[in-house]
């Protein structure tokens, strides 16, 4: 079983927060071209193919035991459903909007924590809020502006918090790419038959069409991108617990603007910089005064 590391489960969250934005702006950038479902499977089935190895091997026990095998199922229905409402948010809203909104995690996190004992400290409680002014000062998202769209991210924020409460339970007893790797197969188990049903009553969004060799490259580049960024998040739970890294997450939103900048264009007004700013700041205290547990 590993042992805690607070600072090393921060750092590694960063990692996803680098990550993550990358992989939904690829995501972005190919648009309405592609059938969603298409995307989240090239999403799925590339990391699949990244950790396919691990799933031959004699680890695989460690996560079909009939104690943990519950526990993997839901997480990886969890996170298929929110990588799907998350990617289906980025046709509607801008990069940084879509993270914004999904930003109420922490606080979902955070007071989940609270109820179950998994508790932060009175400083990462703070920081979390200062975060959140931040988050706030980026971008100020309108539900009379963007309708329906805007709730998608919140839904995300949902899912994503048993998301990784659940990692956090199974992560100390499971390698993180044997569990990328049975995350993998559930995923493909439910989505080859979608993609079958769809195929068969021509359901735009279920469909497969022909890709560009562009086309292929951002699928497979969202694919390694969104691995690796879960494979740091996955680690991070390995060391810290959910509330303790929750506030290091605001740190994804400076890094969702940075490209949404440079690839789209979306310049931050002025509030948003002086925003970027205190959320940066509010991530890089937590990571300066979190103690290394032993």
């Amino acid at each position: 079983m590993a042992q805690d590391n607070n600072r090393l489960g921060l750092f590694l969250m960063i990692g996803f927060c680098v990550l993550a934005p990358a992989s939904d702006a690829l995501v972005k950038i190919l648009g309405d071209g592609i059938p969603l479902l298409q995307v989240v499977i090239a999403r799925f089935i590339t990391q699949l193919l990244l950790v396919r190895r691990n799933l031959w091997t004699s680890r695989h026990d460690t996560w079909m035991r009939a104690d943990r095998i519950g526990y993997v199922i839901l997480r990886s229905v969890l996170h298929l459903v929110a990588i799907s409402f998350f990617f289906l948010s980025l046709r509607y809203l801008p990069l940084a909007d879509a993270i914004a909104i999904a930003y109420v995690l922490p606080f979902l996190i955070l007071g989940v924590g609270w109820m179950t004992g998994d508790r932060a400290s009175p400083l990462s409680l703070g920081l979390c809020l200062l975060g959140f002014i931040g988050t706030l000062m980026v971008v100020q998202p309108s539900f009379a502006e963007v309708g329906w769209p805007a709730l998608l991210p919140l839904v995300v924020a949902v899912l994503f918090t048993g998301f990784m409460f659940i990692t956090r339970k199974i992560s100390k007893h499971i390698d993180p790419i044997d569990l990328q790797a049975a995350n993998g197969v559930c995923a493909m188990a439910i989505l080859l038959p979608i993609a079958a049903f769809g195929s068969a009553l021509d359901l735009p969004l279920l469909t497969m069409v022909p890709v560009t060799g562009f086309e292929f490259s951002a699928l497979l580049g969202l694919g390694i991108l969104g691995t690796l960024a879960h494979l740091s998040m996955t680690w991070a739970l390995r060391y810290a617990s959910a509330p303790t890294v929750a506030p290091v997450q605001y740190l994804e939103i400076p890094f969702g603007a940075l490209y949404g900048l440079v690839l789209f264009s979306e310049l931050p007004n002025g509030i948003a910089v002086v925003g970027i700013i205190v959320t940066v700041t509010a991530g890089l205290l937590i990571v300066r005064f979190t103690k290394t547990s032993a």
